[in-house]
């Protein structure tokens, strides 16, 4: 799958999983778990995929590192599903640098975040993607994260950018679903709006979004791409009712930092360790608790009694602390 600077991304809409990256007890990159992340995507009829970004850690990942993660979701992906590297960075410079590993990887499009820490201006925020944008051919997603960056994209500074060809999407974690109201209708035609934040996911597409970059869909994909089409078809009591199920799993996987609580439920469903880099650490028992129990109320599943005992490498071996209800 290609991506291209001068049209549309028809994939970037839906429930797009933001993948944590799976380590090994050496902390090095669990390619094989990795494998199963993306499986767990594609197997659901997910349009696209997003490594090395907020749930990725990529604070903590080299760039060497990214680039290794991008080659290899292109390779697992083998096409069936559009991959979208994170790219983001407080240098202009080492952004750049990383667009162009992820072009040369074969990704179909970056995500680039507002620049955190140095805290620039709005000009500065707009030189910064449009350098980025002339160093690649790949579609760009913005992505405006405050509460990360201390630094809120304007409405102005996105109108701008949206006229740039290869700028063709913001992923918005502001929570602030009026500004989607008020940039649907000014903004370009092709110009993708989704949210960030799993907790408004429902209502940005009721509001007429394109989708969520969400956490809860590396946990229940087929879940949230019902809940997508729902919307899509206008089933709005349906989607409700789902959005409400939703709810509670979505509160649970947002206790302590991302991607904690996220990599304990994956490793739940035994699709990877829970292991963090510091200086992320694992959930405490109380949420690990509440995890499982929101992720068995979510998937239907029985929780098994051992759900807080042993170790993923036990996991593997024994009985899976949730598994489905067997139907008769």
């Amino acid at each position: 799958m290609t991506g291209s600077a001068s049209y549309p991304v028809p994939w970037l809409t839906g429930f797009i999983a933001d993948l944590p990256t799976p380590f090994n007890e050496d902390q090095t990159i669990d390619w094989n778990s990795l494998e199963r992340l993306c499986e767990h995507q594609i197997g659901s009829g997910a349009s696209a995929i997003l490594v090395g970004e907020t749930m990725g850690e990529a604070a903590t990942l080299s760039r060497d590192e990214q680039e290794c993660l991008v080659r290899a979701a292109v390779r697992l992906s083998r096409g069936r599903v559009a991959v979208i590297a994170g790219a983001g960075s407080n240098s202009t410079s080492q952004a750049i640098d990383l667009t162009m590993r992820a072009e040369a990887s074969g990704a179909d499009a970056v995500m680039s975040v507002v620049p955190y820490y140095n805290k620039p201006m709005q000009a500065g925020i707009v030189a910064h993607f449009k350098a980025i944008a002339t160093s690649t051919l790949l579609p760009i997603i913005l992505h405006d994260a405050p509460g990360r960056t201390a630094r809120e994209l304007s409405d102005e500074a996105i109108g701008q950018l949206a006229k740039t060809a290869q700028i063709v999407g913001l992923r918005d974690d502001t929570g602030d679903i009026a500004r989607l109201l008020r940039l649907k209708t000014v903004l370009p035609g092709h110009f993708k709006m989704l949210s960030g934040e799993d907790s408004t996911a429902l209502a940005h597409l009721v509001s007429g979004g394109d989708g969520c970059f969400s956490g809860v869909s590396n946990i229940a994909p087929e879940f949230c791409k019902t809940l997508y089409e729902r919307c899509s078809l206008g089933d709005l009591q349906t989607a409700r009712a789902l959005g409400s199920r939703l709810a509670a799993a979505t509160e649970a996987l947002s206790q302590d930092a991302t991607p904690a609580c996220t990599k304990y439920a994956l490793s739940l469903l035994g699709l990877m360790a829970p292991g963090l880099r510091l200086p992320l650490v694992e959930p405490d028992r109380a949420s690990k608790i509440m995890v499982a129990k929101a992720i068995a109320a979510l998937c239907d599943w029985d929780l098994h009694h051992a759900a807080m005992q042993g170790s993923w490498s036990e996991q593997h071996t024994r009985t899976p602390r949730i598994v489905r209800h067997q139907r008769k």
